[in-house]
């Protein structure tokens, strides 16, 4: 039995809240990604009180906003917290600088350029992209946020208003993706004590901060479907695997993972405290992943093995990830003798197995899991270049993985 990691979309939520609380957080099953370890650098830049209780708990006290604060925001690889954490940052009556590594550096911020000026932040890019120096501080007002790239914006933009609103205030959305990800953003928001209220995903209604009372906030996180769907299909494709810490109730998008395995073919058993997967007769499926396009990677893998030609649809999103993720599917899967046609918006998996290959990551955590899945029913090895990317979102994978071979 495997245990799901945590959660990294709640754990960098979660370290903001913690930022945000006018209060003690106690964090439980905290994440130690490279992307969650970013969002806890960021939170001690501004002013933050972090201290590991234990190897999974960590206990967050602050005095944000605190004009104080030295240094600058690194963010690493993780779009989340550059889009969540500058909107946070730009409640300090103060001139930061934000950065970043990786593949994050050659992401375009636009964004923050059209929205951030309206709410009184100055801001200086690098033709549109990391670095950028902000200087606020963050007037909420009532807004019109296109949601069409990432819905990260709008995690950030609700959670800075929250903080400091003390009237009510209107953020309009536009073309809104991923809006489960919106649901966790929200959901957790009302567990540090926000109300906001969602008036189909177009219409967001902040009423005040007053909510956010000084008190203890016990938070646990949840097992990560995104990593978890990569365990689930291995077992789909390798024989039987059984994953425990995984919510099915979960706000999370990457939980309908398991409708596309049952509709593919393999057999999923969930019971009170784990998912159960294992292998059948795979045949072809299709899905829209545009509000889960995380799931790509796992789901052209799975797809590989199915007999048939499977689709999916929502190639759009694919382009502002780590890498553009619709071109480097179908380069690296090529090489491992599977055919993917890409036309319009959907994406074309002709299945036949998998055979032994060479193919590099893409610096894309998600393609070398992915990789490194296919290898699990291939017939020979798989070598994967520059492998362990996958320490930015899961630093356990191969171990864990290892242990799978036999499956």
């Amino acid at each position: 039995m495997i245990t799901a990691p945590p959660s990294k979309s709640a754990m960098q939520r979660a370290c903001a809240l913690a930022l945000l609380h006018n209060g003690k957080t106690i964090i439980s099953n905290a994440g130690k990604s490279n992307d969650d370890l970013a969002a806890i650098h960021i939170i001690k830049v501004l002013g933050a009180r972090v201290e590991w209780v234990d190897d999974n708990t960590l206990s967050i006290d602050n005095s944000f906003p605190n004009n104080n604060i030295q240094g600058s925001i690194d963010c690493g690889e993780s779009g989340l917290s550059l889009r969540m954490f500058t909107f946070i940052a730009a409640l300090l009556d103060k001139e930061i600088t934000i950065t970043g590594t990786g593949s994050l550096l050659d992401r375009h911020i636009d964004l923050f350029e059209k929205v951030l000026p309206q709410l009184g932040v100055s801001i200086k890019t690098n033709n549109g992209k990391l670095p950028i120096t902000i200087k606020g501080p963050l007037k909420p007002k009532d807004i019109t946020i296109d949601g069409s790239v990432s819905s990260q914006y709008l995690t950030g933009l609700l959670m800075a208003c929250a903080k400091v609103s003390s009237e009510p205030v209107t953020i309009t959305a536009t073309s809104l993706k991923s809006k489960p990800y919106i649901d966790l953003t929200l959901q957790m928001m009302k567990h540090f004590g926000w109300n906001i209220e969602n008036n189909d995903y177009s219409i967001f209604n902040i009423k005040s901060s007053i909510l956010n009372k000084s008190r203890v906030i016990n938070y646990t996180v949840e097992g990560d479907w995104s990593s978890a769907s990569f365990l689930l299909v291995a077992g789909a494709i390798g024989g039987a695997i059984t994953v425990k810490g995984l919510d099915t109730d979960s706000a999370q998008a990457d939980k309908e993972i398991l409708t596309v395995l049952r509709q593919a073919g393999a057999n999923v058993e969930i019971t009170s405290d784990a998912i159960n997967v294992s292998r059948g007769e795979l045949s072809a499926f299709t899905f829209d992943a545009t509000d889960c396009p995380d799931l790509f990677p796992p789901l052209v893998t799975l797809a590989s093995y199915c007999k048939g030609t499977s689709t999916i649809t929502g190639i759009e999103r694919l382009k502002h990830k780590e890498s553009n993720r619709a071109s480097s599917l179908k380069q690296e899967f090529a090489k491992m003798g599977i055919q993917i046609t890409i036309q319009n918006n959907i994406m074309s998996i002709e299945g036949g197995g998998i055979r032994s290959a060479e193919v590099a990551s893409h610096n894309d955590h998600r393609i070398a899991m992915c990789c490194a899945v296919a290898a699990v029913g291939g017939k020979g090895p798989i070598t994967i270049h520059n492998a362990e990317v996958v320490n930015k979102s899961y630093p356990g994978f191969y171990p864990i993985l290892a242990g799978l071979q036999n499956i």
